[in-house]
C-alpha cells in the first residue's frame, strides 16, 4: 500500500497483521479523493482508521491536521508507525478507543471536523449507520464532509436530508463509497 498523491505520494504504509483490517486499496482511494476535492486546511476525523490509510491520503493532499480512531490496539499502533513518515509539521493524533466514545469525547474538547471519512468493518456499517450521522452532527462543521466506505450489498447511510446539499455514490467491485455534503445551517 501506498499514499497516492500529494506531499507524500508514494510512500508505503502497511496495515496491522491479521484479518481484522481491510485496507481500503490505491483506486478507491484515489477515487474517493477526486470525489471529496481539495482538503487544503481540513480538520479530518479518520474513524475506524485501521492503517490511517485515507487519513494519511488527506494530509498528504494538504489537511490541517488528522484525528485517527480505532479501538484496535495493533491498528493504533500500525497508525503510529506509518505516521512517522510525516513531518513534524503535520499534526495527528491517535486515539484509541470506540468509535461512540471517541466522537463524545472530541465534542467534549470542542473539536470540529470539515471532513469526516469512516471506513469501518463492512459486517459493522449496518448496524452503526442508523446512529451514525447523530452520532457525528454535533462534531461536524457547518459544512462538512462525509466519506463513508461499506460493501456494495449493504444499503447506503441516510443523512438527514434537510443537511445534505450533495451526494455521490459510486461502486467500485464489492465497494460502495458515498461522500456527502452537508450544510447544518440550513
Amino acid at each position: 500500500m501506498r499514499i497516492v498523491a500529494g506531499t507524500h505520494r508514494g510512500r508505503r504504509i502497511t496495515a496491522p497483521a491479521g484479518r481484522g483490517t481491510r485496507p481500503t486499496s490505491d483506486r478507491v482511494r484515489e477515487s474517493m479523493f477526486a470525489l471529496v476535492g481539495a482538503v487544503d486546511g481540513l480538520r479530518v476525523l479518520d474513524l475506524f482508521a485501521g492503517s490511517g490509510a485515507l487519513g494519511l491520503e488527506a494530509l498528504s493532499r494538504g489537511a490541517g491536521e488528522v484525528t485517527f480512531v480505532d479501538r484496535d490496539p495493533d491498528a493504533a499502533a500500525a497508525i503510529r508507525r506509518n505516521t512517522g513518515i510525516l513531518d513534524d509539521t503535520e499534526p495527528v493524533r491517535i486515539v484509541r478507543d470506540d468509535w461512540r466514545r471517541a466522537v463524545e469525547r472530541e465534542r467534549r474538547r470542542g473539536a470540529v471536523f470539515g471532513l469526516c471519512l469512516v471506513d469501518p468493518p463492512y459486517s459493522l456499517l449496518p448496524r452503526i449507520s442508523q446512529d451514525l450521522p447523530t452520532v457525528l452532527a454535533p462534531i461536524l462543521d457547518t459544512r462538512a464532509i462525509i466519506v463513508v466506505e461499506g460493501a456494495r450489498e449493504h444499503d447506503a447511510i441516510a443523512f438527514p436530508e434537510t443537511s445534505v446539499v450533495d451526494r455521490t455514490d459510486r461502486e467500485y467491485g464489492g465497494t460502495r463509497v458515498s461522500v456527502i455534503r452537508i450544510d447544518q445551517s440550513r
